[in-house]
């Protein structure tokens, strides 16, 4: 028989599960509840809210370093941007959740890590119609995060062509929950023992990575960003064009599989991977086979610039 359990009953069964990631958890804020905790057990999000069993919301993730919080403009425009993009109410100004996300990093008090913000639907039933929600559901989770070795950066990564399917235009523009696609395309890395897999378009174009973006040079020498027709534009992306224009040209343009071959370099391009040169693509080598030098340049002026205008707390 399985125990029926009142409400303190069973929070003392939760309180005493095996809680697995939970030495990473630093600090976590539920809107609902209007504060902050520091025990894992208690970071739950409810059955019926819609992110849960629909996927219908959306989430930012900020990385914070020497205790100053990367690029927060670019990531809440962003999240702004997705909000508005699926007509879901923010639960809270822009401003009250820029000081919450402070407060959440000065509780977690670590110098290294990441943010997970997630607004979802809210709660109110297991259907579909956002009706069901009176009001949207506000997650705030700081938790650690282990910086790449230097090694990778000096020896690169290797990458090959995803078989799942590219994302499509609108939801290219939307960082929801659903990154199914993304968590496909790491299981095809893992099977294939490579480290990135890269989509293409119904055109044979270069998109981006699981959760990443992707830049290259040319022949010619230029910086070529693949359109984000079906890629999210990344906060990092976003930064690296403004870095490399003071240095050489930068263009925004499709990137066919066939240009591959002759690329100088080829890069990938996000908030856990910085700058990181991929060196084989599908087996072959890009270049000489190792980082080139603009994707070393990047990263130094990239790792520059966190700690310029990250904002403290």
């Amino acid at each position: 028989m399985i125990p029926v359990l009142k409400g303190a009953e069973y929070a003392a069964r939760l309180a005493a599960l095996k809680r697995p990631g939970s030495e990473k958890l630093l600090a976590f804020y539920d809107h609902a509840v209007g504060a902050i905790c520091r025990d894992p057990h208690w970071m739950l999000l409810p059955l019926d809210d819609h992110i849960v069993h629909r996927g219908d919301g959306i989430f930012e993730t900020i990385r914070f370093t020497e205790r100053k919080v990367i690029h927060p403009d670019l990531h809440l425009d962003r999240l702004e941007r997705s909000a508005a993009g699926i007509s879901l109410p923010l639960p809270c100004s822009r401003k009250e959740l820029q000081d919450l996300i402070l407060e959440v990093c000065a509780v977690g008090n670590e110098p290294e890590g990441n943010i997970r913000i997630l607004i979802g639907r809210g709660p109110g039933g297991f259907g579909i119609s956002p009706r069901e929600c009176p009001d949207p559901s506000l997650h705030i989770a700081v938790f650690k995060v282990d910086p790449l070795p230097e090694k990778f950066y000096l020896q690169g990564i290797t990458a090959f062509r995803s078989s799942i399917p590219v994302r499509q235009p609108l939801f290219a523009k939307i960082k929801t929950t659903n990154y199914l696609p993304g968590v496909l395309m790491s299981l095809e890395a893992e099977k294939k023992q490579m480290d990135m897999a890269l989509s293409f378009d119904e055109h044979d174009c270069l998109t981006e990575a699981a959760i990443a973006n992707v830049c290259a040079v040319d022949a010619s020498g230029a910086l070529a960003i693949p359109e984000f027709r079906n890629a999210l534009t990344g906060t990092v992306i976003t930064r690296i064009m403004e870095l490399a224009r003071r240095f050489m040209p930068v263009h925004v343009r499709t990137l066919p599989a066939s240009e591959i071959p002759s690329l100088r370099e080829l890069m990938l391009v996000g908030t856990v991977y910085e700058c990181l040169g991929i060196t084989h693509f599908d087996g072959k080598p890009i270049g000489n086979g190792k980082p080139g030098p603009v994707a070393l340049k990047l990263r130094s002026m990239l790792r520059q610039t966190f700690l310029e205008t990250g904002l403290p707390f």
